[in-house]
């Protein structure tokens, strides 16, 4: 990018590198400290004894196979043949959290704002915790827009009725109770205790679209129009990094202080943003240089 001088000689102001910064939500945007993930967990072992009839002294081998190999419990319990409403679910998992631990943070707004960059969250969580969450932080204006679990999951399609299987329900809620006949369980435990399985082989597909899964962040892309090459990725999970990496995008992986195979950059906090990524700032500074010269500077608005 050039910019003239008054004697016509041209200044050479370097594009910034960056046109997106993807934000996850939990965990990255507040510490882990905070109690939320515990919260979750808990919740989602209660829901499956609760509603969905599981063998307690199953759940936590069941829970981290289903996590392990479908990036949420919610996506691996759909997959082994568990039918339930996407919102009863979100309700019971995230209406009983203890928001009130998570604090307004103007240090993380006041980076946020200072950085003229387009910003966008990308979580695998409903819209309604995104929605709470990022008002107990006070950063509910910081962002262009969120990328949640509806985004990518927008219709529900229900496999419990064999004359219904072509059918799409869109906002239905169907509690389990009302299916003409029980799923049929896949054994994942009984699956994975067979020495010669290897990986995910031979197991169900899942309907539910989340990280860490690369058509995933793909779509969440596509549906954004956000360039994989010249936007940076934060998480705090290690495999959805190295997802992103996998389809192009820069990563920054936040609660660690060391990089792993597929981040470029390592944040402690999210609050040590500016320190270790100044060239996000120096960017800005080189153009807001080229302005000073009188110069204008097109710029593009997103509607």
């Amino acid at each position: 990018m050039e910019f003239p001088y008054e004697d016509g000689r041209y200044m050479h102001v370097q594009r910034p590198k960056y046109d997106c910064l993807l934000f996850d939500l939990d965990d990255t945007l507040y510490p882990l400290s905070s109690g939320l993930a515990t919260s979750v967990l808990n919740n989602i072992q209660d829901y499956m004894i609760e509603k969905l009839g599981i063998e307690e002294s199953k759940i936590p081998e069941l829970c981290n196979l289903l996590y392990k190999n479908y990036g949420t419990t919610m996506a691996g319990l759909r997959a082994i043949g568990y039918d339930f409403d996407y919102d009863e679910y979100h309700s019971y998992v995230h209406g009983r959290l203890p928001y009130e631990n998570l604090k307004p943070d103007p240090v993380l707004r006041t980076l946020l704002l200072s950085l003229p960059i387009r910003k966008v969250i990308f979580t695998n969580a409903d819209k309604i915790h995104a929605v709470k969450v990022l008002s107990r932080l006070g950063l509910e204006d910081c962002f262009e827009g969120i990328i949640c679990f509806e985004t990518l999951n927008p219709t529900h399609k229900s496999n419990a009725s064999d004359d219904e299987d072509d059918i799409e329900f869109i906002g239905t809620r169907q509690p389990l109770t009302a299916t003409k006949k029980s799923p049929e369980i896949f054994d994942i435990i009984g699956h994975f205790s067979q020495s010669n399985i290897v990986g995910s082989s031979g197991l169900p597909k899942t309907p539910i679209v989340c990280k860490p899964s690369e058509s995933a962040i793909e779509t969440a892309l596509k549906i954004a129009n956000i360039d994989a090459h010249r936007t940076l990725f934060f998480e705090d999970s290690v495999r959805n990094i190295q997802s992103g990496k996998r389809v192009g995008l820069d990563t920054v992986l936040v609660g660690k202080s060391q990089r792993v195979k597929g981040a470029d950059y390592a944040l402690e906090s999210i609050h040590n943003l500016r320190e270790a990524i100044s060239e996000l700032w120096e960017a800005d500074n080189k153009l807001s240089e080229a302005n000073y010269t009188g110069v204008a500077v097109e710029t593009s608005v997103i509607a």
